[in-house]
């Protein structure tokens, strides 16, 4: 299908806000330009994919420190020259310390309501699991990258000592985050000078984190797992009542993981396994679609999204039932993703109404997701792509600021069940459940598609859109990624402001409860592969996305340069 083609069945038509980037020596796409341009340089510097991801992510944890840092979890999907892909798991984990009881969960609270008294595990040193990020980002570049560790750091340790301008996408999320950030001290130094959010256009420099990068360029992961920077946090843990200690960086490991393979319309569709939730609800999602004509519903019409409605609902029923670490649950994945089970949940969609879904698998429970991620995806000219998520999960972490080292600690103790008995109830070394989709489509063997996006439990919904667009609706990669979404768990369908009234009508009709949301989910980045070598990236509106290619080349062999005379 053509692009006019799917303008011309879409009950949704819209503009793209952003431009794509071409080239074929290499692709960058992050959601900060800053972040960009320093995979970029390592490109142009001659290092790989693996080597520029590695750059992006430290430069992301200073010009998004409202999404990610050092002391956080990530997800990374890699795929080599020789085409193999591995999955690196760096979630948090419960620290060693955790019981099933160490939370007081508040009277009366709904199963998937994890509140607990004093809120300590979302705000404050209690909120903090056992991090993997940085371990994980300095495995995938010993193991796969070409350049040294201080060499990939040089433009995050630069942005931070030097500082970079607030966009009004991050004066947003520190307004937000105020009232947390005000009640401790470093924080609101570095984020609230004087009492008051850094506006957009203002400096933040962050001259501490940027020592505290500088160690780790010396030091490796050990800085922060058995090193200084380790020593300091503990020491913050110990004088706060949080949680982490000493064993917690030194014992974590990070799990390298096949990804899940699923197979639809001549494509094979490649995502992380669990503990994550992506990859196979993913894959049965698209195997329920199969057997449907997407492409002639056409791109956001009534009849499109009343069945993608459905299919997200069924997957959201299934993940509540089956969902968690594969150490401590069994989450059956051969049953999810399996064909016959598809045409089972199929039968019983309604095309005409919306239905209250359960689940059809074990019993369990699903677990609450911050929704404050970035993402990257990168791919150099050897064949080497890199396409990886990675969060402090909610927005600022625990929000505070770890003395004397300018960084933000995760929140993801928010993440568990704080009552006993149950899938994802407290146990020590539990990895967190997470929706990240650092997902990549490939068609003979080749990749042709690699894409993921932040948004907690919208992650996995807004990942399997994309794809949808580009294979069935024939798409332009920078129209896959800024098309209007939607996103349900059921019973409430949240659609962003490019859903037309008509359509809302329709879906109104068949017995859908609306809301109208400003996003679903966060700022997506992709890249498109070409059989002649060629790549497109492309960012979408949803934050601040930038995509940047390494174009042109070297000399033609045999040229010089000479002097007159």
């Amino acid at each position: 299908m053509t692009t006019s083609d799917w303008r011309a069945r879409a009950g949704a038509p819209f503009t793209c806000e952003k431009q794509p980037a071409q080239g074929r020596r290499g692709m960058v796409v992050t959601n900060h330009p800053l972040a960009t341009a320093a995979g970029l340089e390592m490109l142009a510097a001659g290092g790989n994919a693996i080597d520029a991801a590695v750059a992006c992510q430290f430069a992301l944890t200073v010009v998004e420190p409202m999404m990610v840092g050092l002391i956080g979890g990530t997800t990374c999907h890699i795929r080599l020259s020789d085409g193999s892909h591995r999955i690196l798991d760096g979630m948090s984990a419960v620290p060693l310390s955790g019981r099933p009881d160490m939370y007081r969960p508040m009277p009366g609270a709904a199963p998937e309501v994890y509140d607990v008294a004093g809120a300590e595990n979302l705000v404050g040193p209690k909120s903090v699991a056992a991090p993997g990020s940085l371990r994980a980002w300095c495995l995938a570049l010993s193991r796969f990258g070409t350049m040294s560790l201080a060499d990939v750091m040089q433009p995050a340790i630069r942005h931070a000592l030097r500082g970079f301008a607030v966009t009004p996408y991050l004066a947003d999320c520190i307004n937000d985050a105020a009232p947390d950030l005000a009640k401790d001290r470093p924080a609101s130094a570095l984020l609230l000078p004087d009492g008051t959010p850094l506006k957009a256009g203002a400096k933040l420099v962050q001259g501490q984190y940027a020592e505290a990068l500088a160690l780790v360029a010396q030091q490796g992961e050990k800085a922060l797992h058995g090193g200084p920077l380790g020593d300091l946090l503990v020491e913050c843990m110990e004088k706060t009542g949080g949680f982490v200690a000493r064993e917690d960086l030194t014992s974590y490991k990070v799990a390298e993981r096949a990804p899940i393979r699923g197979a639809y319309r001549g494509w094979e569709i490649l995502g992380p396994p669990p503990p994550a939730a992506s990859g196979v609800h993913i894959a049965q999602m698209l195997n329920i679609l199969e057997g449907y004509d997407v492409a002639r519903m056409g791109f956001g019409t009534v009849d499109m999204l009343h069945l993608l409605a459905e299919v997200l609902k069924i997957a959201f029923a299934d993940r509540a039932e089956a969902s968690g670490d594969p150490a401590f649950v069994k989450v059956p994945v051969e049953r999810i993703v399996a064909k016959d089970y598809a045409a089972e949940r199929r039968a019983r969609l309604n095309l005409a109404r919306a239905t209250d879904w359960t689940g059809g698998l074990a019993a369990g429970r699903q677990a609450a997701e911050g929704q404050d991620t970035t993402h990257l995806t990168v791919a150099d000219v050897r064949g080497n792509v890199v396409c990886t998520t990675q969060t402090i999960n909610s927005l600022f972490g625990a929000r505070f600021v770890v003395p004397g080292t300018g960084m933000i600690p995760n929140n993801y103790m928010n993440n568990y069940d704080p009552r006993p008995g149950h899938a994802l109830s407290i146990a020590p070394g539990k990895r967190v459940t997470t929706s990240m989709s650092p997902m990549m489509a490939l068609q003979g063997g080749k990749v042709r598609y690699a894409l993921g996006l932040p948004g907690g439990r919208k992650i996995f919904p807004s990942a399997l859109q994309a794809l949808v667009n580009l294979i069935d609706h024939g798409m332009a990669l920078q129209e896959a990624v800024e098309a209007p979404r939607i996103w349900t768990e059921g019973p409430v369908l949240e659609i962003e402001p490019g859903i037309p009234e008509t359509v809302r009508q329709g879906l109104l009709a068949r017995g859908h409860t609306l809301k109208a949301m400003p996003t679903v989910a966060g700022g997506m980045n992709a890249i498109a592969f070409d059989d002649d070598g060629g790549m497109t990236g492309a960012a979408c509106w949803r934050a601040d996305g930038t995509a940047a290619a390494l174009g042109g080349g070297l000399a033609r062999a045999g040229v010089r340069f000479e002097l007159p005379g």
